[in-house]
């Protein structure tokens, strides 16, 4: 009798182990096949010229867990909130939700050159961007304010309306299934669009928690 009892509960543990493994992996596989979506219609610069002599590879941050929410898809109106700005976006030759957030910002009238480089974090690092805050893209503008990974245009128009005196920028770390660039089956993970201080602190700028808070 005892041996069949050990039988069952191993049986069980190894059950409950699989499906443990499955509710972690879910979130992760939605963000790694939303931007693995190519955008045909965004072009890309030249790679850039600049030595590379770091070997260390970017470390994108994960969002915190949350619940998938389906959503309709994000509004398709233009608008040119970002007329007057331009950036370079610096980002890997083979990201496609980069390619889509760069077309998304065009759409809102950013002059953006997107520029592919092998080491991000060597742009990371010199904008002074914190490890925890990295997602797969950089932006920086004319002006020499930051925004990382896949922050909306309304977000940016308004902190370049009124930069505070103490930041250099936005940031939404990770990628955030549903945000500007990271679409995907009309899915949507409630995230946070940080502030990135001088002194290399960071403070929730806006917490989105529908899609309809990015428009």
């Amino acid at each position: 009798m005892r041996r069949y009892t050990n039988r069952f509960i191993n049986a069980h543990h190894q059950i409950s182990g699989r499906v443990l493994s499955a509710i972690v992996v879910l979130p992760l596989s939605l963000t790694i096949a939303a931007c693995s979506q190519p955008n045909a219609t965004t072009a890309d610069s030249t790679p850039s010229t600049e030595p590379t002599t770091a070997t260390q590879k970017d470390t994108l941050v994960e969002q915190p867990q949350a619940e998938i929410i389906p959503v309709s898809a994000h509004s398709d109106t233009q608008s040119t909130i970002l007329r007057s700005v331009s950036a370079t976006v610096y980002k890997d030759a083979n990201c496609g939700c980069c390619k889509e957030w760069v077309g998304y910002v065009e759409g809102h009238g950013l002059n953006a050159t997107a520029q592919n480089v092998e080491d991000l974090s060597l742009f990371k690092e010199r904008y002074s961007v914190p490890q925890q805050m990295r997602s797969c893209h950089t932006a920086v503008t004319t002006d020499g304010y930051v925004f990382e990974g896949h922050v909306p245009a309304k977000h940016m128009a308004q902190f370049l309306k009124n930069p505070p005196s103490d930041a250099i920028g936005l940031a939404v770390p990770g990628m955030p299934v549903g945000s500007p660039g990271m679409e995907y089956q009309d899915k949507f993970m409630p995230y946070k669009v940080m502030q990135l201080n001088k002194d290399g602190t960071t403070e929730v700028y806006a917490t989105i928690e529908s899609p309809q808070q990015q428009i």
